[in-house]
């Protein structure tokens, strides 16, 4: 039997609501001072502050192997390690500083990078790539090297990320005559329509759930599949004039239009289980199709389905069909504060969590995890049920996207979902003048921001 992958315990972001909070505090106040400088010594007797979000008992575990890796390399360098760690919590500590504030940190919250970087909180890495002589751009897989940077300023890096497929039934799959997964989005329409079985004024099972609050169907992980441009040159919201955010709107509305329509799918989607317990509707068969991360094959597995649970990339457009294969990316980041005075120090524990291959595929191995460098992709050393493999392609393969840094975090994303909610329901019917009012929001709170 293949090794089974446990549920990890953390989300691939936090919910919109924790994001919002936690936007508005990285908005109200610089986060840190930037200039402080790397004038330690490196080489000497110290200690250094690392507080990182994960709690689950495994995560805890595997963190501090990965600790105690660093301190076989670095035996002067001893680390004290603070767990759970909201980026609330870490935000306030960027600011007041002090011997008992972090020196690194590690983040869930790929959104806050833009604010990150501007307000100085965290210090802009490449001096310390380049006197490593690490090019990132060949060590990280290309989404994840963009979503750790803003404007040049290089103030994160990637530790272990989250990829997005598409998990299906494949026992609803064969009963529906269906023989593999669908590459391209009209066949997904086909698709989602032939597994979806009415009952009543309800459903015995519905193909897939299409709406926006339908779990991980947000409008970012539906887009990433039309390779958008969220910003154009000058910093200005692209939503209204990029063909893909139309493309991407017009998809999902026809998906709840051919499903049921939007009140019907609410209605079911009201009745069925909590994302994050056993009872999801795709552990259950209740739905055949689930966007989804890398995390949702152990806990769907943990849950003992009545069925065989397939993993494939999602679709593309049909016009992208040579771009199969390709999937929304994103993770955790690390940084190093910049109030911190031991920053030669804090970069040795970075650069060794961040590239060094068998810490990478160590912690990914621990974490269940996509690892986070080219080298640990591809590493003998992963230890995978093999339809993982699918999420190391994804991460992989150079087509992939992510949404970009932006100096107010993910207000603009928030800001798009919002509209999302708008279009699907039907309360916002003219798409051109929506997307075009929602641009302008976006540039009006980015220049709030700045």
């Amino acid at each position: 039997m293949p090794e089974v992958i446990p549920a990890v315990a953390r989300k691939s972001a936090f919910a919109l609501t924790t994001l919002t909070a936690s936007l508005a505090l990285l908005t109200t106040a610089c986060t840190g001072q930037s200039g402080s400088g790397a004038t330690d010594d490196a080489s000497k007797e110290t200690t250094i502050n690392f507080w990182h979000a994960w709690s689950a008992p495994n995560e805890v575990a595997a963190v501090k192997s990965l600790i105690t890796g660093f301190a076989k390399t670095h035996p002067n360098i001893h680390v004290n390690v603070v767990g759970n760690m909201t980026d609330d919590k870490i935000n306030q500590a960027l600011r007041t500083g002090g011997d008992k504030a972090p020196d690194v940190v590690s983040s869930f919250t790929t959104n806050n990078v833009g604010k990150f970087c501007s307000s100085g909180a965290l210090v802009d890495l490449n001096p310390f790539f380049e006197k490593a002589g690490i090019d990132p751009q060949k060590t990280f897989p290309k989404a994840m090297n963009e979503y750790t940077q803003f404007d040049g300023d290089r103030c994160s890096v990637p530790l272990l990320g989250d990829a997005y497929g598409l998990y299906y039934d494949k026992t609803a799959f064969e009963k529906a005559g269906i023989s593999a997964p669908p590459k391209t989005w009209s066949e997904f329409e086909a698709d989602a329509k032939k597994l979806t079985i009415p009952d009543g004024d309800s459903y015995k099972q519905l193909g897939f759930m299409p709406n926006y609050h339908g779990w991980e169907s947000t409008t970012e992980h539906y887009f990433a599949q039309f390779s958008p441009t969220y910003f154009d040159s000058s910093g200005k919201s692209s939503l209204a004039e990029d063909p893909a955010f139309k493309a991407g709107f017009t998809l999902q509305k026809k998906l709840v239009d051919e499903l049921g329509g939007y009140q019907e799918l609410e209605k079911y989607r009201a009745t069925l289980g909590d994302e994050w317990g056993a009872k999801h509707p795709f552990h259950t068969g209740q739905v055949a199709m689930q966007l989804d991360g890398e995390w949702r094959l152990g806990m769907a597995e943990e849950a003992k389905p009545k069925f065989e649970i397939g993993v494939a990339p999602l679709p593309v457009p049909d016009d992208q069909a040579a771009q199969y294969g390709k999937g929304y990316i994103t993770g955790t980041i690390a940084g190093i504060a910049a109030t911190s005075k031991k920053q030669n120090a804090a970069w040795e524990l970075v650069k060794y969590m961040t590239t060094d291959t068998d810490a990478v595929v160590g912690f990914s191995n621990a974490i269940h995890n996509v690892p986070s460098t080219l080298e640990a992709l591809k590493s003998p050393k992963l230890k995978y049920d093999p339809r993982f493999k699918t999420f190391l392609d994804i991460a992989a393969n150079p087509n992939s996207t992510t949404t970009p840094a932006s100096i107010n975090g993910g207000v603009y994303l928030v800001t798009i979902q919002q509209f999302g909610y708008d279009y699907e329901s039907g309360k916002a019917t003219d798409l051109p003048a929506g997307l075009k009012k929602t641009a302008a929001q976006i540039d009006t709170d980015i220049a709030q921001a700045k």
